[in-house]
């Protein structure tokens, strides 16, 4: 995906240009599929088995101006469409085809598939970045991590017309059904082909991820019944027993090459050796980039390489279906899953269900108005792990603010309060967790295309991705059965494989590369743009971080692993040229 990139509008960068759409440029090798009549074009970029005659079948739906049709193939791409008066751009549902853009100027808005196509200095967004880390960057979901730049949030599409604001058109196009049974077949031919379509077209052995969880299980299973198969496993001294028998399981069922690379302490997550690429944009896989280096090896140079990324979205959702049904009115039934998930998990119900209450009580504005009240009545202190869902939870992020900090992120959250987002708990939360997944995969394509390896999602493919979300979130809650949708969807699957409850972790690991690094980490937060801005305090992290490294308190990690990448991404940015070559 990394060499797949265009640009338009005034945007600057060089490239050539695709048929019909003269002032839009694509890096050399872009796959590019384009059809004219007159005024008329419709291009497809990226990784897409459209046919020649669908796309010319395709034109009258831009004519009509009815975008989100042109988005519902298969595969992942990009999407420019051009009836001669206004021009239509979109990437997927996921947003792991971004699209940014800048809002108009003397010559009009620009757009191109990467910030730093836009011809425009890349100034981080520091108080945005601190926001990120106080309460999650799903709240901004227009927004990344540049001052000027926006971001087209996945779901969405951009429609430009000359003297008129950039337009942000809806393409999300979910067919809402009932029930798990009615949408299940459905999910399972479309998975399938988003699997066996990429195989089948890579003529070739094709690599894999194989965790041992469901989701890269159930990918190299439909895989391997279309091609040949080499599957890679990471394992190490602090590596579930469980996952590596899965993996060997599952590896043993379909017959495929397998490898399974033993790590050493030299892989911990934090390395961040020299060389690794930095990317646009910060993604906490840039803390395992020695770890991917190492068991991505045995599969460099291959076609594609399958993963499992993005499977627990469209497979599971969380407790925001609960939320919703107190939304709705049904608290008597919203109550009673609540005990009996929080028993079948030995864990005490009130908290859980308080937590819940409260957030369908609050609504989105309302959370988000209580976090800005509680950050600037001063310091904040991490609010305990409690499961239940919310809106707008204030994490370990919120007691590493300053007193300049928590204006900054306050004012940030009571201006995003009046923004149109979902107010129904479950679609705003599947929507953010969805956009969280796609840019995690868009900000792993730099590493790897540094590391050989040309990764799918098939997972997060627009069909896959719709085919999900049709079904009700509360459906794909499962009390007893953990992913349901999968063991419905794909029937063909071993009981053996879905029937695992669990899932592994990469816990241990971190903690362990915390200790291992912990005098360099200190040394990067302490001379961050953060810190030198006065939105984060060094002494406070620098404490969390040394009880963090001792195992003494694992529910910041996640908060400490956020931090951490986003200040080694945010110290490879000294000119915006630079950032741009990494």
């Amino acid at each position: 995906m990394e060499r797949e990139r265009m640009t338009g509008g005034s945007a600057a960068g060089d490239g050539l240009a695709i048929d019909g759409l003269g002032d839009v440029r694509r890096a050399p090798g872009t796959r590019v599929q384009a059809v004219t009549e007159g005024p008329v074009v419709l291009a497809v970029v990226g990784d897409c088995p459209v046919t020649e005659q669908e796309l010319h079948a395709a034109l009258a739906a831009v004519r009509a101006r009815r975008w989100g049709e042109l988005t519902r193939w298969p595969g992942s791409y990009w999407v420019v469409a051009d009836d001669g008066r206004q021009r239509f751009v979109c990437g997927d549902l996921a947003g792991v085809r971004a699209v940014h853009y800048t809002l108009p100027g003397g010559e009009g808005a620009a757009w191109a598939t990467q910030a730093h196509f836009l011809g425009r200095p890349l100034v981080p967004d520091l108080p945005w970045l601190a926001a990120r880390l106080t309460v999650g960057g799903h709240h901004w979901p227009h927004r990344g991590p540049y001052e000027e730049i926006r971001l087209v949030p996945g779901g969405f599409g951009l429609l430009l017309a000359p003297g008129a604001p950039p337009q942000l058109i809806d393409i999300s196009g979910v067919d809402a059904v009932d029930e798990l049974r009615e949408g299940a077949d459905r999910f399972g031919r479309v998975l399938t082909e988003a699997v066996q379509h990429r195989v089948r077209a890579a003529g070739g052995v094709v690599g894999a991820d194989l965790s041992g969880g469901l989701d890269s299980s159930a990918a190299v299973v439909l895989a391997a019944d279309a091609g040949d198969v080499h599957a890679v496993t990471y394992a190490d001294g602090y590596t579930s027993g469980e996952d590596m028998a899965f993996a060997s399981h599952v590896a043993e069922h379909t017959g495929i090459a397998h490898t399974v690379v033993l790590g050493t302490d030299e892989q911990l997550p934090f390395s961040f050796p020299a060389g690794q690429p930095t990317g646009g944009e910060p993604v906490l896989e840039a803390a395992m980039y020695a770890m991917d280096a190492s068991y991505l090896h045995p599969v460099r140079g291959l076609p594609l390489h399958l993963t499992g990324h993005g499977g627990d979205i469209v497979l599971d959702s969380s407790s925001a279906c609960w939320v919703r049904l107190v939304q709705d009115g049904r608290r008597r039934e919203a109550h009673r899953q609540v005990v009996a998930f929080a028993r079948l998990r030995n864990t005490a119900p009130g908290p859980y269900w308080k937590a819940l209450k409260e957030a369908a009580d609050l609504g989105r504005s309302g959370s988000l108005e209580r976090a800005a009240r509680a950050l600037e009545r001063g310091p904040v202190t991490p609010q305990a792990a409690v499961a239940g869902w919310s809106w707008c939870r204030l994490g370990a992020g919120a007691s590493w603010l300053t007193g300049y900090g928590r204006h900054q992120v306050s004012a940030l959250l009571r201006q995003t309060a009046q923004d149109q987002q979902p107010e129904l708990a479950d679609e705003f939360d599947q929507w953010a967790v969805l956009r969280s997944a796609g840019a995690s995969a868009r900000g792993w394509a730099p590493y790897g295309a540094a590391l050989g390896v040309r990764p799918v999602y098939p997972y997060l493919d627009n069909q896959v991705v719709r085919a999900a979300f049709a079904v009700p979130a509360l459906a794909r809650r499962g009390l007893v059965t953990y992913k349901p949708l999968l063991r419905a969807a794909l029937p063909e699957l071993p009981d053996w494989l879905t029937s695992r409850r669990s899932k592994g972790s990469f816990t241990a690991q971190r903690i362990a590369g915390l200790a291992r690094h912990l005098g360099r980490l200190t040394e990067l937060i302490a001379s961050s743009p953060l810190a030198d801005a006065g939105l984060i305090d060094p002494a406070a992290v620098s404490a969390s971080l040394a009880q963090a490294a001792r195992g003494q308190s694992a529910m910041v990690i996640a908060d400490l692993h956020q931090l951490i990448v986003t200040c080694w991404w945010l110290s490879g940015q000294t000119t915006g040229r630079e950032a741009a070559a990494c």
